[in-house]
């Protein structure tokens, strides 16, 4: 009887934590672990708002995913940009959803991992409007050919007609403060431990690509083979090398005052 009685709380426990769950995952939609968004950043303000997208991943759960680096990475990069320039810039960062209205609300996003992301044509009809409209995309942290393969796939649903390509070193993207148009490959925290090794997968070299509008303007900038955002993670950690994180932010600087 002890025993049926313990069942009887377990599952109601568990019935409990589903719920909750539902209700708290119903928040911003369908997208994935959106558990992990804190209840402390930036809602209404005037200032400059780093503003990292939410969106589905492939492997719901798996730690390559939109949090990928979230929030450590966002909170140090938004330090540095405070110190570095005049920019405006809010105390904390915003994580917005694809569906949700607010995603308007901010000139630039940024998104991790994107070889994960998964995107439905709704959300791709969203992504167009908000570039098209004159929103910034920064892509980081995705590796390999596999990874571009589906990556690519995603951004053909937003972009059926614009190719993506290499984006000239003379563009004002890598001189607006710094001059970053030598491409470096930013490693994972890995590097400390696996020899000095840079790349990932088949990722040996570092690209850096965009898609442009009718108009010219670059529309999404696209890190390809590159961690940006672990460098921003690990820049205070004395492990991870200074070149690397110092980098880094010379790019962050250069897309944010460029957007």
């Amino acid at each position: 009887m002890r025993f049926v009685a313990g069942l009887v709380l377990l599952l109601a426990a568990v019935a409990a934590a589903v719920v909750y769950g539902q209700e708290e995952l119903g928040l911003l939609g369908r997208y994935d672990d959106v558990r992990r968004i804190p209840d402390n950043l930036t809602k209404e303000t005037n200032q400059f708002v780093f503003t990292r997208l939410i969106y589905n991943g492939r492997i719901p759960g798996y730690y390559k995913n939109w949090y990928t680096d979230y929030p450590r990475a966002d909170r140090n990069l938004i330090a540095v940009l405070k110190r570095l320039t005049n920019i405006n810039i809010a105390d904390q960062e915003r994580v917005v959803a694809i569906n949700d209205p607010d995603l308007f609300k901010y000139p630039l996003i940024y998104s991790s991992e994107v070889g994960q992301m998964v995107i439905t044509d709704e959300d791709a009809a969203i992504l167009r409007r908000y570039l098209e409209r004159g929103g910034f995309w920064i892509v980081d942290d995705f590796w390999g050919t596999f990874e571009w393969s589906e990556f690519a796939a995603q951004m053909r649903k937003i972009f059926p007609y614009r190719e993506i390509k290499d984006i000239p070193r003379n563009h004002p993207i890598f001189h607006v403060m710094y001059d970053t148009e030598h491409v470096m490959q930013t490693p994972s925290l890995a590097y400390v431990f696996n020899g000095g090794i840079t790349w990932e997968v088949d990722g040996f070299e570092a690209e850096c690509k965009g898609i442009w509008d009718d108009n010219g303007r670059l529309m999404v900038v696209i890190n390809h083979n590159t961690d940006l955002g672990d460098a921003y993670e690990w820049s205070d950690d004395p492990r991870y090398p200074n070149r690397f994180s110092g980098y880094a932010f010379r790019v962050a600087v250069n897309y944010i005052m460029y957007a």
